[in-house]
């Protein structure tokens, strides 16, 4: 039962930083930087929680972890967004930047975790079934 609350926590957590994104890029400056770096950041964003909840119903504890994957590449694609927003000047205010960057570096460090033990636990299996 716990575990599925922290899952369902997890999942929460990430719909809400890809609802914060969505806000955040109205502050973006309108011009081609800006609007292209929106779109990516969006869809980079989205992905990680759409693919969180694709991991949910995963087919197998390989294809588990192959999606936790793509969720930890999403996360980082969203950071460095980001930190290329940060380092153009493509907002006025950076408040709310600094908060997006510092949870997504939050939901990467619960993710590279997650994968190393999910990693860990598919090669327990492999290796029982192995004996």
């Amino acid at each position: 039962m716990e575990d599925k609350s922290i899952r369902n926590k997890l999942e929460e957590r990430l719909i809400d930083f890809a609802a914060k994104i969505i806000g955040f890029i109205e502050q973006i400056i309108k011009n081609p930087a800006g609007n292209h770096i929106s779109g990516q950041i969006s869809r980079s964003s989205i992905s990680s929680a759409l693919n969180y909840g694709e991991a949910q119903s995963a087919e197998s504890r390989k294809d588990f972890v192959h999606k936790i994957k793509i969720v930890l590449k999403e996360l980082r694609e969203t950071h460095i967004a980001l930190r290329i927003i940060y380092k153009t000047k493509l907002v006025n205010s950076f408040q709310e930047l600094d908060i997006l960057i510092n949870e997504c570096n939050e939901l990467i460090s619960i993710f590279v975790k997650s994968v190393e033990t999910a990693e860990n636990n598919l090669n327990k299996k492999v290796s029982f079934k192995e004996n």
